[in-house]
């Protein structure tokens, strides 16, 4: 496993690839999400290698790639499904094979089994391609209670999650694993020992507000890895660690005081989170 940044997810916006990368560097991280249609435009334009060296010489590894299909929209999806094999070729030429998104907890149409063939059949042709090119796509389930307010619930936890893993049926589709929404959608780290390390692909760490009941976990207002202790981030990672998952570990903590700093000062906002998670590495 390593330490990931994804400056988006503190707050950190408009940066370009090498910025991104030497943030990554400076805030100590070892790797970093990326936008897969940034690192094509450099590609077109000097070439992969090119590509490659801002990564080698920054020393930052090529953590996981953002979704860049357009899934939920039925208008668009399928233009990017065609414009996959280019960016999935040049992921694994960078050698990164990562990319994740979410689903949605609740639908206003359709009913939960309707609901988990439509997003079978809608995932299922773009694991297909991203398979042709060695890659795997992670899927989030998002716990909170909060936010099942549609007329159907849909897949919002570890077991739901997995049976649309199993639905779509494409060999390479797993978890994108979010300790915050593990806890919000009323799991235990113990759940864990029902998957292996092979069904997660991507994993986000976050901590929860202290005084907030689990049911009222509001998505948006989450904290730091080890901030309050509320979630059990320690034992979260042993288990990783004990089934063998090697890939990134990426802070997602939506939080508005290190957004506010990210705003002023992205290095100090990148070190503050990097120094929490390096609390979580210690005390695991």
């Amino acid at each position: 496993m390593f330490k990931n940044l994804s400056p988006e997810a503190i707050g950190i916006h408009g940066l370009s690839l090498s910025e991104a990368i030497a943030l990554a560097r400076e805030a100590g991280f070892a790797g970093l999400a990326f936008d897969i249609r940034a690192a094509a435009a450099l590609a077109e334009k000097h070439g992969v290698e090119y590509v490659r060296a801002i990564f080698d010489d920054g020393g930052i590894v090529p953590g996981h790639w953002g979704f860049p299909v357009a899934w939920m929209d039925d208008d668009r999806w399928r233009r990017d499904l065609d414009d996959l094999p280019r960016l999935a070729a040049l992921a694994r030429e960078l050698g990164c094979t990562r990319t994740a998104t979410w689903c949605p907890p609740t639908s206003d149409e359709r009913p939960y089994a309707e609901n988990l063939r439509w997003h079978a059949d809608r995932f299922r042709p773009i694991a297909e391609v991203l398979k042709e090119y060695g890659c795997r796509l992670g899927l989030e389930f998002i716990g909170p209670k909060t936010l099942r307010t549609g007329r159907y619930d849909f897949v919002y936890n570890l077991e739901g999650m997995m049976e649309l893993i199993a639905a779509i049926g494409a060999g390479n589709v797993g978890l994108l694993l979010d300790s915050w929404h593990l806890y919000t959608s009323g799991g235990r780290v113990d759940d864990l020992d029902a998957i292996t390390a092979q069904d997660i692909v991507v994993v986000h760490v976050n901590d929860a507000p202290a005084g907030v009941p689990r049911d009222e976990q509001v998505d948006n207002v989450r904290c730091l890895p080890m901030e309050t202790g509320v979630i059990d981030l320690p034992a979260f990672v042993r288990k990783l660690e004990a089934m063998g998952y090697d890939g990134p570990l990426t802070p997602e903590p939506f939080n508005a005081r290190i957004n506010a700093i990210a705003a002023q000062d992205p290095l100090r906002a990148a070190r503050i989170v990097s120094e929490h998670m390096d609390r979580m590495w210690q005390a695991s």
